[in-house]
């Protein structure tokens, strides 16, 4: 788990969705004109791209944790019809219960829905679903369908203006507009929920064809049903985003009974692969004294890894090793016990000793980009020339294969710079600075890259193409 290398966006300030709400109760009672001005703030709130909502959101890495989620996620896409290689999943460090997809092929799960599943099945359950929203379309129809929507409500907002301006009266105003807001708000709800009884539709037909029970997802459905008489805000999100109905529940319990797999659990490989997982993120996520209470006499193999993980961050060390050492006597061959304690003797400053437990995860995952990550920066963290040229070539593999990976561009920048390669330091920094979005930085190493690259290479030519890209988003900004 890589809490120290975790890929995040800039987060937008927690009191923005607050003071809007503050601000309408407030002007409600003041003049009619002020308040609508709000209610479109509001309105604007609704409607903000993706890339601004995802800028609340916090994004973990971790290598096991994403092999298991592709392990649970590639046999439903593969029966959608969709390409898993295509498709994004990311892992969004919050503790309720979420998952959803958004801005095309891109699948996001959020860690509290990860660690209340009871098993693999209920995730592949949701993972299903998703992917029935994907397959059918539903993001451009839902896309669509809100772009006609919103000039509704506007409309409602303006007439309750003129309503106001006419009778001398705000609260006049406010009603004519809710009103019209409400009938535009329930039209799209409508919408989506048909969206929904499809996308469990198709969850069902992919759950058979993959050889598994749909009772999964309807598990996970039931816990979100005694949800519905919480009030809104108590709501866990799923449920606000996915409206739930009685006829969706029915139709899963009927197709549970219909199921040939019915009865069926998940394979053991799955199933033990769920606990590590939960483990780990109970292990990582929670206060270690949280951590070692949950798992208190425990012997299974998920309780130990927890409570390894749980002793290093305390930090203990000797005491997480030993429980680590004593897993790595009975599987000698997991990359992930080796990537793990490769991390905790490289945070502990014993980097040397952490190049061996790095290597061998790498020896086993060769093909996972965050292990070899790891190796990259315990060797340029040696400072070894020797290890200069091995870590730059690790770096470069991860690049190959996540070409937006900030961090590994960073350690790839400090590689050049060590080889007295300016040029590249500099095109590798202006690389970083647009995968985080830095676009005034990403201008200005690239320009800086052009002066001292030579000139219609491959890389003069890339920092070229990036100088361009960032003074378009610039001026697209700004304009």
């Amino acid at each position: 788990m890589h809490e120290r290398l975790p890929v995040r966006l800039k987060p937008r300030p927690a009191m923005a969705r607050f003071f809007v709400k503050h601000r309408v109760a407030v002007l409600r009672k003041s003049r009619p004109l002020t308040a609508v001005i709000v209610i479109l703030l509001a309105l604007a709130w609704i409607v903000l791209p993706l890339r601004a909502q995802a800028q609340q959101m916090r994004f973990i890495r971790d290598a096991e944790v994403e092999h298991t989620i592709r392990a649970y996620a590639t046999p439903m896409f593969g029966a959608a019809g969709l390409d898993p290689s295509a498709i994004d999943v990311y892992l969004v460090n919050d503790n309720t219960l979420n998952a959803f997809v958004a801005g095309g092929m891109n699948l996001f799960l959020h860690t509290g829905l990860l660690r209340a599943a009871s098993g693999p099945m209920q995730v592949m359950g949701v993972i299903a679903h998703e992917a029935g929203h994907i397959a059918g379309g539903h993001l451009a129809s839902r896309r669509k369908e809100l772009e006609s929507t919103v000039p509704a409500m506007i409309a409602s907002t303006l007439l309750g203006l003129a309503a106001g301006v006419v009778t001398g009266r705000g609260d006049v105003g406010i009603a004519v507009a809710r009103a019209g807001q409400g009938a535009a708000i329930t039209n799209l709800l409508s919408y989506t929920r048909s969206q929904e009884g499809s996308a469990d539709q198709a969850a069902v037909t992919y759950m058979n064809q993959a050889g598994y029970s749909p009772e999964g997802l309807l598990a996970f459905m039931e816990v979100l049903e005694g949800q519905e008489v919480l009030l809104t805000n108590n709501q866990d999100p799923y449920l606000r985003t996915h409206p739930l109905t009685g006829d969706r529940i029915e139709f899963l319990r009927r197709a549970v009974k219909e199921s040939p797999y019915t009865g069926q659990d998940a394979p053991t490989r799955l199933r033990a692969m769920h606990a590590r997982m939960v483990a780990k993120l109970d292990g990582f996520l929670d206060a270690p004294r949280k951590t070692l209470r949950k798992y208190e006499g425990e012997t299974t193999l998920a309780a130990r890894y927890a409570r390894a993980i749980a002793h290093y961050r305390e930090p203990d060390l000797d005491k997480a090793l030993e429980i680590l050492d004593g897993l790595l006597a009975e599987h000698p061959d997991d990359p992930y016990f080796h990537e793990l304690k490769g991390q905790m003797l490289f945070e502990h400053g014993r980097v040397e000793q952490a190049l061996d437990s790095y290597r061998r995860a790498v020896e086993l995952r060769p093909g996972e980009p965050l292990i070899r990550l790891a190796l990259a920066e315990a060797q340029l963290q040696t400072n070894d020339p020797k290890l200069n040229g091995p870590a730059l070539d690790n770096v470069q593999r991860v690049l190959n294969s996540e070409g937006n990976n900030a961090f590994a561009w960073r350690l790839a920048a400090i590689a050049h710079g060590r080889a007295g390669n300016t040029g590249m330091t500099a095109l590798s920094l202006s690389e970083g600075a647009m995968a985080r979005g830095d676009m005034r930085t990403a201008r200005e190493q690239a320009v800086r890259a052009q002066k001292l690259l030579e000139e219609h290479s491959p890389a003069w030519l890339r920092a070229q193409d990036i100088q361009r890209e960032a003074e378009r988003r610039l001026k697209k900004r700004e304009g």
